[in-house]
């Protein structure tokens, strides 16, 4: 069949279609035009491939034909290409319809319209190389992810719910009644239980846990009632004016007080993740500068991609192994809410995803592979390696997800990376305002490297 006779190919069952098949019944088909073998009706008349692409040409390109022998030729397989006029005659007197021959433009819909059936036909499958590649990051994830958090050494948290110097910068700076004000602030936005991240939370499960153990080596401590707080107003005012003046002491006296373990996790954090990026071959591959690039742009949207793993949505506590943590914790390490708010609706929204683990792997190499980074020198061999992640993620979830849980999965994993994204340089910013309140031992260096704007 010529590449000109495939355009004519027919919609499926319209009024207005350029050919209709006619059911197999054993029995040979005859062109009524030449005699030759038929296959199928086109443009309304059973007909060879040879006279439905003579009518074809014959109507878009109107010539006046002649016959030599005034109309009487007798059309054969033979000599149908000698008088065009009465093989044209011949095509239009057994009921071939200019009407029913397509446009160039409906000829393209039309084919278009079977590709996508045969690729709904035929569900697409990772390729070799596309899961060697999956099994890679998985290898690298496994041995740099841990779940329990056996080998966390870190410094006691402390949940004191007493007021906490919460560090709003202006432009003039703040004076010591308004640092108070928003102290009280702080306060009350701790003690809230109208919040699904209440401290309250973490509180009562560290407390079953005390009662288990004998209250036997205790991590979290108890938080006093609000009675309490209350009637030792006097006291907490004092501890107050201490904290202020201990900011000058190299932060041995903690203004933030659950600063110093949320420290001690990020770093903790932040190792595994090199870590992860050192086990890939195409991470090691790269420049030097440009794998430090890579991994202080993406450092903290890796770290929420992890985190999120352990994230519960009914309580809204993060289960680090025999660890808990709510966002309170955040709140009373400095952090403040505009960057907190927008990161706790980014953890429910990932997490109700319901991703597969190999997926939430994939969403860390997608990031850790930006070639936007800053001061990132190879975009090309980065964008090259980003893309191929991006087809393999989007490749697994429609040969591995079932349609309903599919629907719109991967446009929404890359919203969320997006999302992260623009948190990204307030997460920075808090950070080194909380350095610059509360500077000592409370950063190790390696997370004020990565949040650095030093290439």
């Amino acid at each position: 069949m010529s590449k000109e006779n495939l355009s004519d190919w027919p919609p499926s069952q319209t009024s207005t279609e350029e050919e209709e098949e006619e059911e197999d019944d054993g029995e040979p088909k005859v062109c009524q035009v030449c005699g030759d073998r038929a296959t199928g009706y086109h443009f309304n008349a059973m007909t060879c491939e040879g006279c439905k692409g003579f009518f074809r040409r014959a109507m878009k390109h109107p010539t006046k034909f002649c016959c030599p022998r005034q109309g009487v030729c007798v059309i054969t397989k033979n000599n149908r290409r000698q008088c065009q006029a009465c093989r044209l005659h011949k095509c239009q007197s057994i009921g071939m319809l200019k009407e029913l021959i397509m446009s160039k433009e409906a000829v393209e819909k039309r084919r278009s319209q079977i590709r996508r059936n045969r690729m709904v036909e035929q569900p697409p499958v990772l390729s070799p190389q596309q899961e060697a590649v999956i099994q890679e990051l998985f290898n690298a994830h496994e041995k740099t992810f841990d779940i329990t958090f056996s080998h966390f050494q870190f410094r006691p948290i402390d949940r004191d719910l007493n007021p906490m110097s919460v560090w709003n910068q202006t432009a003039s700076g703040q004076s010591v009644k308004q640092t108070r004000r928003m102290d009280n602030l702080s306060s009350s936005y701790s003690t809230s239980t109208s919040t699904s991240f209440s401290s309250s939370s973490c509180s009562l499960e560290d407390e079953e846990k005390d009662r288990n153990d004998g209250g036997k080596n205790t991590v979290f401590t108890t938080l006093p009632d609000v009675a309490d707080l209350t009637t030792n107003m006097e006291e907490k005012k004092e501890e107050e004016k201490e904290k202020k003046e201990d900011r000058s002491d190299g932060g041995k006296n903690t203004v933030f007080t659950t600063l110093p373990h949320i420290a001690d996790l990020t770093t903790y954090m932040i190792q595994n993740i090199i870590n992860f990026a050192k086990g890939l071959p195409s991470f090691r591959a790269l420049a030097i500068d440009d794998q430090i690039s890579l991994l202080k742009g993406a450092m903290f949207e890796m770290m929420q991609i992890r985190f999120n793993m352990m994230f519960n949505v009914k309580t809204g506590i993060w289960e680090c192994g025999p660890l808990t943590y709510c966002m309170d914790d955040a709140v009373r390490a400095g952090f403040q809410r505009h960057l907190l708010d927008p990161l706790m609706r980014f953890h429910y929204t990932l997490r109700n995803l319901q991703l597969q683990e190999v997926e939430y792997v994939l969403m860390q190499a997608i990031s850790l592979f930006s070639p936007d980074r800053p001061g990132v020198i190879n975009h090309g061999v980065i964008d090259s390696l980003q893309e191929k992640l991006a087809i393999a993620l989007k490749v697994h979830i429609d040969s591995k997800r079932a349609k309903p849980e599919k629907h719109l999965l991967y446009p929404k994993i890359l919203a969320c990376l997006t999302e992260m994204r623009t948190m990204n340089e307030e997460y920075t910013k808090q950070v080194l305002q909380i350095q610059d309140i509360q500077p000592g031992n409370s950063f190790d260096p390696l997370i004020l490297e990565v949040v650095s704007k030093d290439p």
